[in-house]
């Protein structure tokens, strides 16, 4: 049964394995490529989260491809093996028809378009190794095995690898360890033979990264980004501004999947009334509580951050079926429960199921570039030798991931640059002189407001520059993207001839054979 449910979602998965990649998915995939070629983390390209992800990926892509639709496929593998996960921290609690449907609810919830589900996003990453860190806990305070305990915090370890916001897992666990100790045993020593091991587990993996990032001559790099600026860039967002991203994005997540939610409700109430299962209701509650803490660093709420609290809301779907909603009887349950995902297939049938891959991207991202990234990658590919230098203005780093060419840049995101922040105006000067050093042999200047997120506040230097720069540059390429559905394409001297017509655009530069800079 467990493998049917894996195969269904596989099947939906399978049919959007070419989905244009995203932003998110084109920072990881080149750093990743980047890896394969030898470079490491923070040399080439720079970005805030730590580099989990990056490796995961080069790991997909060093085994099925370095393609678009290799790492989606990757990401099914790893999906079906979280799913398998809830299943496993389900039966540990529940019967075994209470975790099938745990184990169905969350990869219904977690296949959604509302929560970027078939894009390869960190959070995927995250609660796979968080989920794997909390059945060996389980594991380990059963057996009471120092060793358990270590490999539990490596795994907690490594979600925080994945992205920062896992460090809230890792902290539930240390929570759930104290307070499972202390309801058998109150010895303190106890406490700490079981935390010292888990706590140890948990730093060595970033306590190796900052090894090797200093063994490779990237540590002062990868500090300032993963330390310094994500510290700044985390206090941005002032409460008001918070909470209003929250009431934006949240019913978003929820309503697609009501049902499934309205049935979580009801599975956390009946822990709460039940008497005999209060012990399970307190860890429930709080691992409902990290999840949902492990979405707000920032207070930016995007979709796919929610992606962290789908196992704790399949857990508790799990149980409203364990408890058999008090008057029905348990199969009746799991009938409703089936139920349910039937109406969120239903409800998101559109995307899932009728949607062209152009129309799905659109649909989850609006006017930004991605199926627009393909060509222009393309084009650059096979104008160019491997090993050469491009450079995006703009945050559209799949374009090079796509191409196989190396930034001229570690700036594969803008977004810094434009922000209020004390470093943006540094950064600028040195992406400027990253560019003017390496002199790139194309250049794509992006003008899509989704790649820059300038406000009035932005610093415009570095478009005061471009201006005078580009002529260095002849135009090859002109990519007009007049609508969500209309987007028209010149090359080489029909583009030369028309410059771009539409307000959102991506021009693509050549350097010219003998630069004259006036």
């Amino acid at each position: 049964m467990l493998a049917a449910i894996i195969l269904l979602f596989a099947l939906i998965r399978i049919r959007l394995l070419d989905i244009p990649l995203e932003r998110d998915e084109g920072e990881y995939a080149l750093s990743g490529q980047l890896m394969l070629h030898g470079i490491p983390p923070y040399r080439e390209a720079w970005n805030m989260k730590f580099p989990g992800t990056y490796v995961a990926y080069a790991f997909i892509m060093l085994l099925l491809g370095q393609t678009a639709r290799a790492i989606h496929l990757g990401l099914l593998f790893i999906n079906a093996a979280t799913t398998v996960f809830v299943f496993l921290l389900a039966r540990r609690f529940y019967d075994v028809r209470a975790a099938l449907a745990a184990a169905a609810a969350f990869a219904m919830l977690s296949v959604g378009g509302n929560v970027l589900g078939p894009m390869a996003h960190a959070t995927h990453f995250v609660i796979f190794f968080a989920l794997a860190g909390m059945i060996l806990v389980h594991r380990a305070l059963e057996s009471g095995a120092s060793a358990g305990f270590l490999l539990s915090g490596i795994c907690f370890g490594c979600a925080v690898l994945m992205k920062q916001h896992g460090v809230f897992f890792g902290l539930f666990a240390g929570l759930w360890i104290v307070w499972s100790t202390l309801r058998s045993d109150r010895r303190f020593s106890l406490i700490l033979r079981r935390l010292l091991p888990f706590a140890f587990g948990a730093v060595l993996p970033l306590g190796l990264t900052c090894l090797v990032m200093w063994h490779f001559g990237a540590f002062e790099k990868f500090w300032f980004w993963t330390f310094q600026y994500a510290r700044q860039y985390t206090v941005e967002t002032s409460l008001a501004d918070g909470w209003n991203n929250f009431t934006d994005e949240f019913p978003d997540v929820v309503v697609p999947n009501a049902a499934i939610w309205a049935l979580a409700a009801a599975g956390l109430a009946l822990l709460w009334l039940r008497r005999d299962k209060l012990r399970f209701a307190f860890p429930a509650t709080v691992f409902l509580a990290f999840s949902m803490l492990a979405v707000c660093p920032g207070l930016y709420f995007r979709d796919h951050y929610f992606i962290m609290t789908l196992p704790a809301i399949a857990l508790l779907a799990g149980a409203a079926v364990n408890e058999g909603l008090v008057r029905l009887r348990r199969p009746a349950a799991l009938w409703l429960c089936g139920l349910a995902i039937a109406v969120s297939l239903y409800e998101q049938r559109e995307f899932l199921f009728r949607m062209t891959l152009f129309e799905a991207s659109r649909a989850e991202y609006g006017a930004s570039p991605f199926p627009e990234a393909i060509p222009i990658a393309a084009y650059i590919r096979s104008h160019t030798a491997p090993g050469s230098r491009i450079a995006i203005l703009g945050s559209e780093p799949e374009i090079c991931f796509l191409a196989d060419r190396r930034p001229a840049t570690g700036y594969i995101y803008t977004y810094a640059l434009m922000e209020s922040q004390p470093y943006a105006a540094r950064m600028q000067d040195e992406m400027i002189r990253q560019i003017e050093d390496a002199k790139p042999e194309y250049v794509v200047m992006v003008a899509v407001t989704s790649s820059w997120d300038a406000d009035e506040d932005s610093l415009m230097r570095i478009f005061d520059w471009w201006k005078q720069y580009q002529s260095l540059y002849e135009r090859v390429g002109v990519v007009d993207m007049f609508s969500r559905t209309r987007t028209d394409y010149r090359w080489d001297a029909e583009a030369a001839r028309l410059p771009p017509r539409a307000v959102r655009n991506l021009v693509v530069y050549r350097r010219s054979q003998v630069p004259t800079r006036p």
